[in-house]
């Protein structure tokens, strides 16, 4: 039996006004740049670890509106080797927690509720921090609308507790620098280094052979030697002479010149030779050792040891193929483990159940996948198969825009960067084509599961059957949308290049089609290209309709930079999408 903090609530630290995120043994942080990831670890350290970060800046502002102190709440429960929850603590957690501590809801499940309450004293300059253990475990919100920060504060009760350590590990990490700082997780275990008496006699006299062989067989050293030798003259002294050690003299000193190789088929190279990537994962990996030693010596001691590791970006410098095996590297260390992320290959990694999304709109929001759809296998795997292995960038958007076909997913992205003037990764929206108009629901399910806004832009062909289709899958995502805010269609009986046509793009099409047109020189393209344009201007709609129907990737891009030059209004239904995305990302309210 373990442990496990099986909820974490924090108000009033940073960008984090309000917020509750359950966590896993291991635990996958995902979203955009500035959505709280860091923010949340930095709020585990305040309850769990040191506090010398802290600043005024640290408060949560927004607008006129400063909080006037912090509170991190957590929720440690007892769990069996499986993760599920148990009754009761083993007897070694209960000794520990003391029943002062630990606490019991209404299923006889014992848990300990600890409070974290951080006030700037304004008086003293400082931060005045206080622990207590709560009463109960309040709802998030009460039926009266009285949040859990509102809630008693319990009695005082420091809980830093040596057996349950936090390490906090930062995208900065350098092995190079561990090896100088006696202060790092490296410098630590260098320091714990301990030899029997024997062995420690038995390596100092062979390094005591191995610098008498150096300095005997070098003519510089031993001329250096042999003229130091005067110093006991001068001196008048009556030592025992000279002693030139190339390699340290005692065994103690031995980890003051640590260097650490890592070796190809052909070379071996010290880490300074390597690039960051190296640098990052060798510290992290130092830290896996570290913990590793500390719950050996724990289960020699037989005392409890839960380690808790905020990581983050632990995919920092490393190629992709690297940050595919860091996760599993990660996963097996010893406790509970939370790490925020911004690689679409460590979060493809964890299962669904252990990914915890953030989104930042007019606060920040923390979604996760509920219980029920994790017990729907077929739900889970094609959500897998269809969207976490295929487009895990979705991991990170800011709104997610879904379509059938290659000709939006060509020319969506150049009509939206004309239309808002900046191209869709700077404002962080995805245009996803998910491969045909039954295939929406893992998507949706995905978005819904982990917050993160949508828009459905789809066909209207099949003689209304498409539209069918796709409301079906709205109503089974048990969105929190509305069909109009989030589903666009096509006029009845249009796809995406019948509506081209049908809104009077024809030339800005046949100027497309004839720019793919193809010559073997200058002189064949003077007079095959006239024809060409004549030919391809008698089009009707249906054949247009064919031609560009026919190659779709390569038309879709061109189609839209004509549209763009001709200085035409943007198809209409584009303009209309366009303008939900701005309803969304401005947090206005819809039409």
């Amino acid at each position: 039996m373990s442990i496990l903090i099986k909820s974490v609530r924090i108000a009033g630290f940073r960008g984090l006004k309000n917020i509750e995120v359950e966590l896993e043994q291991t635990t996958v942080l995902t979203g955009m740049n500035n959505s709280g990831k860091t923010s949340f670890l930095k709020a585990l350290q305040l309850a769990l670890g040191n506090r010398l970060f802290l600043s005024p800046d640290d408060f949560y502002i927004q607008g006129n509106e400063k909080a006037e102190k912090i509170i991190i709440d957590l929720l440690l429960i007892s769990i069996d080797q499986d993760g599920n929850q148990m009754t009761e603590f083993s007897e070694d957690w209960e000794t520990l927690f003391t029943t002062n501590r630990i606490r019991t809801d209404d299923s006889s499940n014992s848990f300990v509720p600890l409070r974290t309450i951080i006030i700037f004293d304004s008086m003293k300059n400082n931060y005045k921090t206080q622990q207590s253990i709560l009463q109960a475990w309040p709802d998030f919100e009460s039926e009266d609308k009285i949040g859990w920060f509102e809630s008693e504060n319990g009695i005082k009760n420091s809980f830093r507790f040596d057996e349950i350590p936090f390490f906090y590990m930062d995208a900065q990490r350098d092995i190079l620098e561990d090896i100088k700082l006696k202060s790092s997780y490296l410098g630590k275990m260098l320091d714990k280094i301990t030899y029997p008496k024997e062995v420690v006699k038995e390596i100092e006299a062979q390094i005591k052979a191995l610098n008498e062989t150096a300095v005997s067989s070098s003519d510089i050293l031993s001329t250096i030697k042999t003229t130091l030798k005067e110093l006991d003259t001068a001196m008048d002294s009556h030592s025992e002479g000279i002693d030139i050690t190339p390699f340290t003299k005692k065994l103690r000193d031995l980890s003051k010149g640590l260097s650490i190789y890592y070796t190809d088929q052909k070379d071996s190279f010290p880490m300074e030779y390597h690039g960051m990537g190296t640098r990052s994962w060798s510290s992290l990996l130092t830290l896996k050792s570290f913990i590793s030693l500390l719950n050996s010596n724990a289960g020699n001691d037989d005392s409890p040891f839960f380690p808790i590791l905020a990581i983050e970006e632990p995919e920092a410098h490393l190629h992709p193929n690297a940050q595919k095996k860091l996760y599993g590297q990660i996963n097996t260390i010893s406790g509970q483990k939370i790490i925020s992320t911004h690689s679409p290959y460590v979060a493809a990694a964890a299962d669904l159940k252990q990914i915890r999304n953030f989104y930042k709109d007019d606060a920040v929001h923390c979604g996760q996948f509920d219980a029920d759809l994790l017990n729907d296998k077929e739900s889970i795997r094609k959500i897998n198969r269809q969207v976490v292995n295929t487009r895990g960038e979705i991991f990170f958007s800011k709104l997610l825009v879904f379509f059938e076909g290659e000709t939006e997913e060509q020319a969506l992205p150049i009509f939206s960067q004309n239309y808002f003037g900046k191209s869709p990764v700077e404002m962080g929206i995805d245009f996803i084509g998910v491969g045909g108009c039954e295939s929406y629901l893992p998507f949706l399910r995905f978005s819904e599961a982990l917050n993160i806004p949508w828009i459905i832009f789809s066909d209207n062909d099949q003689g209304g059957k498409v539209e069918k289709i796709v409301k079906n899958q709205f109503a089974k995502s048990k969105s929190k949308y509305i069909e109009k805010d989030c589903l666009v269609f096509l006029v009845d009986g249009d796809d995406f290049e019948k509506q081209l046509i049908r809104d009077g793009f024809n030339n800005e099409i046949k100027k497309a089609i004839l720019s793919l047109k193809t010559y073997n020189n200058e002189q064949h393209e003077n007079a095959q290209k006239p024809k060409d344009e004549t030919e391809i201007n008698l089009y009707d709609d249906e054949k247009l309709y064919g031609v560009i129907t026919s190659d779709k990737a390569q038309f879709g891009p061109i189609i839209a930079e004509e549209i763009i030059n001709s200085c035409k209004p943007l198809p209409s239904k584009i303009v209309h999408l366009f303008e939900k995305i701005t309803t969304i990302l401005t947090n206005k309210e819809p039409n």
